[in-house]
Order: C-alpha cells, then structure tokens, then sequence
C-alpha cells in the first residue's frame, strides 16, 4: 500500500496538448459520423464534423499562444514556432475541406474515411512542428506521410490518382527509411535522442572528427529534403502533385512544406546549431541548385498544376536559405515565408479547382483564357497569386523574399541571395504567361460542366476533376449535347465556397503585401521560440 501511495503517474500538460486531442478526436468522430446510414452522398455532414475539430484546434492554438514550454516529457515543445505553424496546418486543411466539398475524391474514398485521413495527416504535421527528440519526429512524419498517400490515391476510378498515390509511397517511403536510418546512426554517434541533448553530444569539436555522426546528418538531411521538394530529390513532385486529388495537392503543397521546414529549423537550428560551420555550406548549395531546377523546370509547363509544382520546388530553394543561416532572423524569414506561401498558393489552387469544373480544359492553362473579361473573381485572385510568386512589390510575395534575402545577407550568403533574385526573375517568364492568358487572350467556345461538378476529359492537360467523369459521352453533359448538335450550356458560376477560398486568399495575399505587421509579428515569436540570437 505505501508503494501505491508514493508511485505517481507521469504529468500530463492537457492544455499544450488540446490542439492535437481535438484533431486526433476530431478523425475518430468524423469517421464514426462517415459509418452512420444517411442519405447525404456529398458528405456535408462528415465535413461539417470536420470543419469543427479544425475549428476547435484553431480555438485551442491561439489560446495557447505566449506559452514556451516542454510537454510529454520533452518530447514535444509548445512554443512560437509550433503554434504560428498550427496555424497554418488547420487554415490549410480548412481550405482543402471547403474545396473538396463537391469534388469526386470524397465520394469514392467516402466522406468518413477521406475526412479522417485529412485530420490524422494534420496531427502529424503538428506532432513534426513540435518535435524535440527523433522519436516524436519519425512518428509525426509517418502519420502525416501514410494519411497523404492514401488521400492521393482517394479518386479510385482514376488511374492517375492511383499512380500519384503508388509514386508518393514509393518515394516517400525510401525518404523516411533514409531518415529513420540517419536518425539511428545519430542516435549511435550521441547516444542520445533528444535535440538538446544530441547538440551536447556532439560537442564543439566540428563534424570532420565524428564520421558516424556526419554519415546520419547527411541521410537525415536527405529524408527531410525528399518531404521539403529540394533538389535534387524533388522528382516525385511534378507527378504526384498533377495527379492527386486537386484539394489534396493544394493541402500538400502548403501544408507538407510547412511541416518539412518547421522540422528543418528545429534539428538544424537546435540539435546541429553548433556545427553550423559544417552543414550550411552544403545546404546553401542545395537552396541554389533547388531555386534553378525549380524555376527552370517550370518555364515549359503547360499543365498549372505541374507548373505550381515546380514552383513549389524553387520556393523551397528560397526557404532553405532561411534555415541555412542559423540565426533568428532566418528563422523568422522562413515562417513569414511560409505564412505569405499559405495565402499565395491556397488562391491559385482555388482557381484551378474552378476552372477544372467549369470547363472540359483541365488544368491546362487554356482553361484560364479570356477569365479576366468573364471571372474576374477568378481571375484577380489569380493574378495576385502569380504576382506574388514571382515577388512583385504590394504583394506579400515582396516581402517574403525581402526578408530572406535580408537574413541571407545578414548570414554571411550573399551569394545565395543574389541566386534568390535570379531566380525571381527567371520565374517571372512563367508566372507572367498564366497573368497573360487570363487578361490577354479571348477565352474560346466553352463546354460546360454538369451541375455536380463533374467535367469532360480534358482536350489539353490533365485534370483530377475532368478525368473523374468517366468514359462515355451520353451522360447529359454540355459536351454530350454539343457532339449531338446541340448548343452548349453558359458556363456556370463557380461554387461559393470554391470561389470564396479564392477571393479570401488573393484579398489576404494583397492585404499582407501592404501591411505586413502582423505576419512578421508572428513571425518574430516563432523565431523566439527557437531560442536564437
């Protein structure tokens, strides 16, 4: 009895805790709610569900705001850093909520279980971001990672939708054996798993001396590059990103690339902050080759989603600079750059989501021709977004890139920043051709979706929408009608809640270029988080 008395149970911080026990739940309910009978096909209960646990967590991480602290025995860190990119994982998965509403990914994988997996991979990212020893950092990876590769494949009667979701798991899966390997090797080297603790192992001594423990940085640098899209392990991008579920590609390519860096600032800027020497010249290499092979991959695209992928690629590049200069202000560059990355790519996503279903283009950029003069609620959301991409001035973008080419300077890079502008200005050959199709050129003949949101295969470009449709031409369609004489319908206004994410983000990618304040506070308190000079 008196040994019952004294034992004690391990202290649970339920507060620092509650963003993640909202989303975790959130998955379990929304699943439950997916398994009821009902007649709602479309799934607007399951996401109604869902939208509240995400609602919940948003509560829950801002109420948590100015806390710094260790919970779960130090696994995890509450902190700036980890809440402003709590934040932008739920704004994200919102997002993919909304514009997923009346696309055919949640009806075939079923409202329930796609809902759940969005949630589960939104728990992993928060577990990643929070992440202060190798343990939690494998296990956030793999449940966002295996969430991913399921939600790619959701569109089963696509074939591209399942060789998106084949590639992503063969890839990401040598990825995290190549991180779980470098973490072992770390692991042997310090004998230690925790990053405080992995930085006094390693000592002030250099990296030359200790080849196991260079042989597990070089490996874990490889698998967090494979998740961040850096070159030259971005292949998967292109592919993966054109065949997954449109909501689901834009989720990821905010969402993944957020989570990927918030773990990137906290190994580096932590665990390895005193072999700084060793590693930023090589990752200040990789953030060069990055940014070419990115914007250069992008100049002969066609398809917008394969063009925002190599995009995504060269905006990696910018973002590593941030990390590799190992000081607070290039933390807070990276976090302000993925703030204003959320607004800018959410947008263009929004649109492209539109256009695939309201027209039988696709996501060619043909589908944007002529929208300028017909949608411009389309169309300036759009153009804001390119705009920004490329870094023009009174966009968000501007600022973004201002303050990595700060800390890169400031860092002792100037080099790299002088490869960030470069780079700027390559990318505005392709950004520049998606701002004119949409105001320079007549938008042709349009064939018109159904109502349920479902296009025609497309003529030029692929598209997860278009290709969902099916095979045959005698379903009523305004492509059916029009192949069997008849007059094709007007083209239909796009649905509210996908029209809505695209003016929220074009209004917010325009409003933070004008007043960046309280992007760059948030920012400065996950640079503070971190516990840099």
């Amino acid at each position: 009895m008196a040994l019952l008395a004294a034992a004690k149970g391990p202290h649970i911080d339920f507060a620092g805790l509650s963003p993640l026990i909202a989303l975790l739940g959130g998955a379990a309910v929304v699943l439950l709610v997916g398994l009821l009978p009902s007649r709602d096909d479309g799934g607007r209960v399951s996401a109604a569900v869902a939208l509240a646990a995400l609602a919940a967590a948003l509560g829950l991480t801002i109420w948590q705001f100015g806390q710094s602290k260790s919970i779960v025995a130090g696994a995890l860190a509450v902190d700036g850093l980890a809440l402003v990119l709590n934040l932008i994982f739920v704004v994200a998965a919102v997002s993919a909520v909304l514009l997923s509403l009346r696309g055919s990914a949640v009806r075939e994988a079923g409202p329930g279980e796609h809902h759940a997996l969005l949630l589960s991979a939104v728990a992993g990212m928060s577990l990643l971001a929070g992440a202060q020893n190798t343990i939690t950092l494998f296990l956030g990876l793999e449940l966002l990672s295996i969430s991913l590769y399921v939600l790619c494949a959701a569109e089963l009667r696509r074939r591209t939708s399942l060789e998106s979701g084949l590639k992503y798991l063969v890839v990401g899966s040598v990825g995290s054996a190549t991180l779980l390997y470098g973490l072992a090797l770390l692991y042997g080297a310090t004998n230690a798993t925790d990053f405080a603790a992995i930085a006094r192992g390693l000592g002030p001594g250099g990296l030359a001396a200790n080849p196991l423990a260079l042989t597990g940085i070089a490996l874990v640098v490889t698998g967090l590059c494979f998740k961040a899209s850096v070159a030259p392990f971005h292949q998967w991008t292109p592919d993966v990103y054109e065949g997954a579920p449109t909501p689901i590609t834009a989720f990821m390519a905010v969402a993944t690339k957020a989570a990927a860096f918030g773990v990137l600032l906290r190994f580096f800027d932590v665990a390895l902050i005193d072999a700084a020497i060793d590693w930023a010249p090589v990752l200040a290499a990789l953030a060069a080759v990055t940014i070419i092979a990115g914007n250069v991959g992008a100049l002969g695209q066609s398809s917008l989603k394969r063009l925002l992928a190599w995009s995504s690629v060269a905006q990696a590049g910018y973002m590593l600079a941030g990390v590799v200069v190992a000081s607070r202000l290039g933390a807070q560059a990276t976090v302000f750059y993925l703030a204003v990355y959320l607004f800018m790519n959410l947008a263009a996503f929004a649109v492209v989501v539109a256009r695939e279903r309201e027209t039988d283009r696709g996501d060619d950029i043909s589908a944007l021709a002529g929208i300028g003069a017909t949608r411009p609620w389309l169309a300036w959301p759009m153009t804001l977004a390119m705009l920004s991409l490329a870094g023009i001035p009174i966009t968000a973008g501007f600022w973004g890139k201002f303050y990595l080419i700060d800390a890169a300077v400031n860092g002792g890079f100037t080099w790299l920043a002088v490869v960030i502008v470069i780079g700027s200005m390559i990318s505005l050959a392709y950004y520049l051709r998606v701002v004119a199709a949409m105001w320079l050129t007549e938008e042709p003949d349009v064939v018109a979706s159904p109502p349920s949101g479902r296009a025609r295969p497309a003529m030029a470009g692929g598209s997860p929408e278009a290709d969902s449709a099916g095979a045959d031409g005698a379903d009523g369609s305004a492509r059916g009608r029009a192949m069997a004489g008849g007059a094709p319908e007007a083209d239909p206004a796009p649905e509210l809640e996908t029209a809505a994410v695209a003016v929220i983000f074009g209004a917010a990618t325009l409003f933070f270029g004008i007043v960046p304040a309280p992007l760059l506070h948030l920012a400065n308190q996950a640079g503070h988080g971190l516990g840099l000079l």
